[in-house]
């Protein structure tokens, strides 16, 4: 963060041409790339996902203290087959955890079964809704999955300004499709994840790019 990568990683998908990949990619970053493939994490997307399933794109971010909340989204994207059977799931980890210093995450049970798009819910900005689940007490470490259709929203801390929300989210899809990529050089960043061994020879599909359709870039 400090270094200014976490800004050049959002210039790059902003404007590709203008700016090229950034010089690092979060996942060669140790950890960063040890969370991405990390074993008790993989174990558990085989349950959801089944056996095979590729890792779509990672952010890392620390947010600022008394950061504004984000409206109510999904983060699902689309595949080839315009099939909402196949899944997509995020793995959020606050790596802080989440306290009223730091503000809370509300999910909607049962969005990820509309066909909506993601920003549906925007306009209620991160008003409480009926049927909502407000995740606001994670000790630190702690990592929430989530269906990527459902329906969240990132509310700020109550009592006003407390202290940086340390976030790193990941999203892996069944396989099965070809599903659309987020970042230009997804191509780059996958060849690199393959080069460092991260899926430890134990998840051959992980970073294999055939999973993917060419990248578009969407607003």
């Amino acid at each position: 963060m400090d270094e200014g990568l976490r800004a050049r990683s959002i210039a790059a998908c902003a404007d590709p041409v203008g700016h090229g990949p950034p010089p690092v990619w979060e996942l060669e970053l140790p950890h960063h790339g040890e969370l991405v493939a990390h074993r008790p994490l993989m174990r558990t997307l085989a349950e959801l996902l089944g056996p095979s399933f590729v890792f779509h794109h990672l952010h890392s971010d620390r947010q600022r203290p008394g950061i504004a909340g984000k409206p109510w989204h999904h983060d699902y994207e689309p595949n080839d087959r315009a099939d909402p059977s196949l899944l997509m799931v995020h793995a959020l980890h606050y790596l802080g955890g989440l306290d009223e210093t730091v503000g809370s995450l509300a999910v909607l049970p049962g969005s990820h079964r509309e066909s909506l798009g993601k920003g549906a819910l925007a306009h209620l900005g991160t008003a409480a809704l009926p049927g909502e689940v407000v995740i606001d007490r994670l000790p630190p470490g702690s990592t929430v999955l989530l269906n990527s259709a459902l329906f969240h929203t990132r509310r700020a801390a109550p009592a006003g300004p407390g202290h940086p929300r340390y976030f790193v989210d990941a999203s892996y899809c069944q396989t099965g499709a070809r599903w659309r990529p987020v970042k230009p050089f997804w191509r780059q960043m996958l060849a690199r994840a393959r080069e460092l061994g991260l899926a430890d020879g134990r998840w051959p599909e992980l970073f294999a790019d055939r999973h993917f359709t060419e990248y578009t870039r969407t607003v």
